[in-house]
């Protein structure tokens, strides 16, 4: 069996290698197509076009993967069928799924090799790809002044040549210097000229002859102003330096980069996930809260109340939100809060008198801080500097001789809260101040005569037209308001499904080099045909279904017309049951594709039709028809 076991494996690694390479460099040259015009003609090193073709190689594996097991197995099988070495196998007792195992358990590891491929080095590469990528883009195309047409690839210059004897002469030359920025003030001519790079190609020098320089003054002239002024100035040779910096290509930092769902991994994007659905819940409270304030004449009398669910979710992240504030702000190297350095003192003065922290009570400082807020009273700013002088001359006088106990926690406590009363402003007693005091007017009460005449004003027609401005302004504002915190959610729940579908993605991807294992090998062992021929042909109608099925159902699953989980696996479980139905007749070594195979099934129907429509035979005509087949 080993030597069975290596021979079928051995048939397989070949044409998977060779599969994987070619349908690589096909999937290759489609991405290198797509940005031909952004990569070529800007003279770029040789590494970077290599450094690009290895990050694309790396970050369409993925997708060769399951063709090359597909195509490969295809040709194994149908090699090993073609060469009557299936037969064999079959004819000395091992069953198909038998010799299929040593080719089962690779492709096993190379689905999970391909799921750690994509979890781990695809996001890192393609990470580098967008970046290497959007610095190309970035990058000044060559310097290529073509004759008669104006070059503005230098910075701030505008470069006209009429006609190029070669790389370096030139002849009638035209420059617009604009590096004063004021429009075509400075002009150059020239009959001849020169171009040459130096210092590594990061400077050109332009060597100019027999030309004239005009050059216009700024300002701005008005009616008695003297006009502004105009020099020419005539020379045999004039020379300019050009940097050529903005030809190098500058990479930009690959942090930038850090949104994007195609460089992240699946631990990355549950973290993403997990707040966009506490950001969804907060909008959901949000509208909530909004729609009571929307209606008035609902809210008088109704509380609109979010469900708790929302409610219960809102406070776990205002409490997380609360917990990431302190460890960024409240540490060490921003300061100490001061509520901080009072409980260390408190617990440096408890361990100092040897008692026990959970024997300790300290409700007299929780009812102390209640009952001096809920009574509205606090200490006025003239008076703080008597108040806890005389606060601090009653907790001296009470303090304890040599030898006695040291203060307590209650005392302690009590002496926090009244020192927090007497610095921070008391917002009971603001409030009141603003017009919530205790003198408070009460409602004047209307007679019937009063309420009829102001019952009368609404029937005026102009109040009734105010009245009707007024409510479709209201509902105008409404409908305006729904509208956009609609739009607002859709977009959040949109991005929260794309996130979630390339989470599966990571999962569906691999899993793909199974199900294609389970539709080649049967379907392999049933053509009976290797080579380059029939193959290659199943293999790219299957692959181009397994495309088509994974586009619709990632479609789905973006627009919300599907469940995330069933648009991604949607591939995958259609494909499924092609492969169980190829596995089945290949072990019954069906025909499925050959004439007659097929041409035996429409026999049986047309005898079946015969047999409807003409009428009961007798016995006798049967048992004569039964020995003509026979014979």
């Amino acid at each position: 069996m080993k030597k069975l076991d290596k021979l079928i494996l051995g048939s397989f690694l070949g044409p998977f290698l060779l599969t994987f390479i070619v349908v690589d460099f096909i999937l290759l040259t489609v991405n290198m197509l797509k940005y031909f015009d952004e990569i070529f003609g800007k003279d770029l090193p040789f590494m970077v076009y290599m450094e690009l073709i290895g990050y694309f190689v790396i970050s369409i594996s993925p997708m060769a993967l399951p063709l090359a097991v597909l195509l490969s197995s295809l040709m194994t099988f149908g090699n090993l069928g073609e060469h009557f070495e299936l037969t064999a196998i079959k004819s000395s007792g091992i069953s198909l799924l038998r010799a299929m195992l040593p080719i089962g358990i690779f492709v096993v590891f190379l689905t999970v090799f391909a799921y750690l491929s994509n979890n781990y080095v695809v996001p890192r590469v393609n990470l580098k790809t967008f970046s290497l990528l959007y610095d190309i883009r970035m990058k000044s195309p060559a310097l290529d002044i073509k004759e008669g047409v104006f070059y503005n690839g230098i910075p701030n210059y505008s470069i006209k040549v009429n006609r190029k004897l070669d790389e370096v002469r030139l002849e009638e030359v035209l420059i617009y210097d604009h590096t004063q920025g004021q429009g075509n003030l400075h002009v150059i001519t020239a009959d001849s000229g020169r171009m040459e790079s130096f210092f590594n190609d990061r400077y050109m020098m332009l060597t100019l002859y027999n030309g004239n320089s005009y050059q216009e003054g700024t300002g701005q002239r008005g009616i008695k102003d003297k006009p502004v002024t105009f020099s020419r100035t005539r020379f045999d040779k004039n020379e300019m330096v050009f940097s050529l910096d903005a030809f190098d290509m500058k990479r930009t930092p690959e942090n930038l980069w850090s949104n994007s769902k195609s460089i992240k991994n699946i631990g990355e994007i549950r973290v993403d996930l997990d707040s966009m659905d506490r950001e969804l819940n907060h909008w959901y409270f949000f509208n909530y809260a909004n729609t009571e304030a929307s209606y008035n004449y609902f809210g008088r009398t109704r509380k609109l109340t979010p469900p708790k669910e929302i409610v219960d979710k809102k406070n776990e992240s205002d409490s997380l939100k609360n917990l990431k504030y302190k460890d960024e702000y409240e540490n060490p190297e921003n300061g100490r809060p001061v509520n901080e350095n009072v409980a260390t003192n408190r617990d440096t003065v408890r361990n100092a008198s040897g008692q026990d922290s959970t024997d300790q009570s300290t409700a007299p400082s929780a009812d102390l801080d209640t009952t001096l807020l809920a009574s509205g009273d606090t200490i006025s700013p003239t008076e703080n500097g008597a108040t806890v002088g005389a606060i601090g001359d009653t907790l001296s006088n009470n303090q304890p001789a040599a030898g006695e106990d040291l203060i307590s926690d209650a005392e302690m406590n009590e002496r926090d809260s009244i020192n927090d009363l007497a610095t921070q402003p008391d917002m009971g007693r603001i409030n009141k101040n603003a017009g919530m005091g205790k003198d408070k007017p009460e409602p004047a009460t209307l007679t019937a005569e009063q309420k009829q005449k102001l019952d009368s004003l609404r029937n005026t027609p102009r109040y009734r037209t105010s009245e009707a401005t007024v409510g479709l302004t209201a509902a105008r504002n409404i409908k305006n308001n729904f509208t956009t915190n609609r739009t607002r959610i859709d977009e959040v729940k949109r991005n929260y499904r794309v996130f979630k579908v390339a989470w599966y993605q990571k999962y569906t991807q691999s899993l793909a080099c199974f199900v294609m294992f389970m539709i080649g090998a049967p379907l392999g062992a049933i053509i009976k045909k290797g080579g380059l021929g029939m193959p290659v042909l199943m293999s790219i109608i299957f692959f181009i279904m397994y495309y088509m099925l994974t586009i619709t159902g990632e479609k789905w699953a973006k627009e919300g017309m599907s469940d995330t989980f069933f648009g991604t696996f949607f591939s995958n479980l259609a494909l499924i049951p092609f492969g169980l139905f190829f596995l089945r007749q290949a072990r019954k070594d069906a025909r499925l594709f050959e004439p007659d195979f097929y041409q035996a099934i429409w026999d049986k129907i047309k005898k079946t039709m015969v047999r409807k429509q003409s009428p009961t035979a007798s016995p006798r005509e049967a048992d004569k028809k039964l020995k003509e087949e026979v014979l």
